[in-house]
């Protein structure tokens, strides 16, 4: 794969790294406060995906594992051996991915607002559906048909024009190859008890795509994994309260970290 097809990602702070993994149909731009937040104590990198954002000119892959792959080859990129990485719905989806094709490289793990299993037939046909309605009437289309799924009903206004402005400013050929990848991603089920790192599962306690009830039973499998429910907000948890899904993300990551040293 060339280089010039690397996704393009901000990096910032110093310290332990962490990546964010972006939800559908965003992109990293969705991790500002996050980005600011985690940055004071951690390195923070927070990718376009392939296809999204300032990624867009990339090949989009219509593969969660290629997601997954270039994650590693960013890391390379940087010289990072190890990493944790936060993976919001889609961004989960990828995040899990990695655990099963490049475990060792973890340091932690975050799961939010996502889930194990690959898509349902239904689910998969929903898929499709969304994909010709991206190509006859553009993305703007699709995250207004989305919506009322990715926030709670109680999300201010502020909120919402977020993220049509967004989604909306997505590419088709992107975001149809990644609902292709959403489509036909593995189930990692399985792999949820094949990880070794600390492991947070985070969500939104009106998230209607990925539920608490989901949430608490990848927690369950997770063989060091505690649950986090955000009260009030839906899909986009940390959209909807920054500020709480911020501190449960930093208390998770810096637990047990060493202040970095400050000169007299």
């Amino acid at each position: 794969m060339r280089t010039d097809d690397l996704p393009q990602a901000t990096d910032e702070g110093t310290g332990d790294a962490v990546v964010l993994l972006h939800a559908f149909p965003l992109d990293g731009r969705m991790w500002e406060s996050t980005r600011r937040a985690l940055s004071r104590r951690l390195r923070v990198l927070a990718p376009d995906l392939r296809g999204f954002g300032r990624s867009a000119a990339c090949t989009p892959p219509e593969s969660l594992d290629a997601h997954a792959d270039d994650v590693a080859r960013l890391l390379d990129a940087r010289k990072i051996e190890r990493a944790a990485l936060v993976g919001l719905s889609m961004g989960g989806y990828a995040a899990l991915a990695f655990a099963a094709r490049h475990g060792d490289r973890l340091s932690r793990l975050v799961l939010a607002d996502t889930r194990a299993n690959a898509d349902s037939p239904e689910g998969r046909a929903g898929r499709d559906v969304n994909r010709a309605l991206v190509a006859e009437q553009g993305c703007a289309a699709l995250v207004e048909k989305m919506l009322p799924a990715l926030v709670a009903p109680g999300a201010t206004d502020a909120v919402r024009e977020r993220v049509r402005a967004l989604g909306g400013s997505q590419t088709p050929d992107g975001v149809r190859a990644a609902l292709a990848a959403m489509r036909d991603r593995a189930d990692h089920t399985a792999t949820l008890r094949s990880v070794r790192v600390p492991t947070l599962v985070i969500v939104g306690e009106l998230d209607a795509l990925a539920p608490p009830d989901v949430a608490r039973a990848m927690a369950e499998a997770l063989p060091q994994g505690e649950l986090t429910v955000l009260a009030g907000v839906g899909h986009l948890a940390n959209l909807e309260a920054p500020a709480a899904f911020d501190a449960a993300l930093e208390a998770f990551l810096t637990r047990g970290a060493r202040e970095p040293l400050t000169s007299p």
